[in-house]
């Protein structure tokens, strides 16, 4: 063997090697570690997100919303609706979205000792934070786990614009069947009888 054909060799055999990056995956068990600091901590299929505390007008819209949902919620005593609850639909997803609605027969077998929710609520409400992260979170990555998580309806709040995107479940997945402006009303098919004008969420 020549002398180069040696050096080569030798280079191969003393050449480092190097294993692919494999990207953290956290588990809802990780969220017990992190501090109870006001910050919100979700899971999505195994990705950390973390949001810092909200603008008074998102949290204003989010009050407002339960507010509405509340006063017709006890009229009727359909269900419950909770703002920030915590979500949890497998190990690899556990969110605490904005708003949820869940009705009395739906929270009978979702609602756990725990106090959390582990499963599928109809009704899942996000308001919109500021930053094209934050948006993103909410208008495909979290569109996409609740459409495979099975919720019958979501809606994205936007206070800036002051608009309601409304996606109910059809042909086994979410889609968007209307955008509300504040002068439009918000009604749905899950909630019977309730209705309120766009602008009073935002007021």
């Amino acid at each position: 063997m020549s002398a180069q054909k040696d050096e080569e060799r030798t280079f191969l055999i003393g050449a480092p090697t190097f294993q692919a990056y494999q990207p953290v995956r956290w588990t809802s068990a990780d969220l017990d570690y992190f501090p109870d600091n006001g910050k919100r901590y979700e899971i999505i299929n195994g990705e950390l997100f973390v949001e810092r505390q909200p603008h008074w007008y998102h949290q204003q819209a989010c009050t407002n919303i339960v507010i509405e949902l509340g006063d017709w919620n006890r009229k009727r005593d359909m269900g419950q609706v909770v703002q920030a609850p915590g979500v949890i639909f497998t190990d690899a997803d556990d969110v605490a979205p904005d708003v949820v609605w869940a009705s009395k027969e739906r929270l009978a077998v979702i609602l756990k000792e725990d106090g959390h929710l582990h499963g599928t609520p109809e009704l899942v409400v996000e308001v919109l934070s500021p930053g094209l992260r934050n948006e993103q979170r909410d208008l495909v990555t979290k569109l996409k786990l609740y459409s495979i998580q099975g919720v019958l309806e979501y809606w994205i709040v936007d206070w800036r614009i002051q608009t309601v995107a409304v996606y109910r479940r059809k042909e086994a997945m979410l889609q968007l069947v209307a955008t509300l402006q504040h002068f439009d009303e918000l009604t749905s098919p899950l909630l019977l009888g309730f209705r309120v004008s766009v602008a009073r969420l935002f007021s």
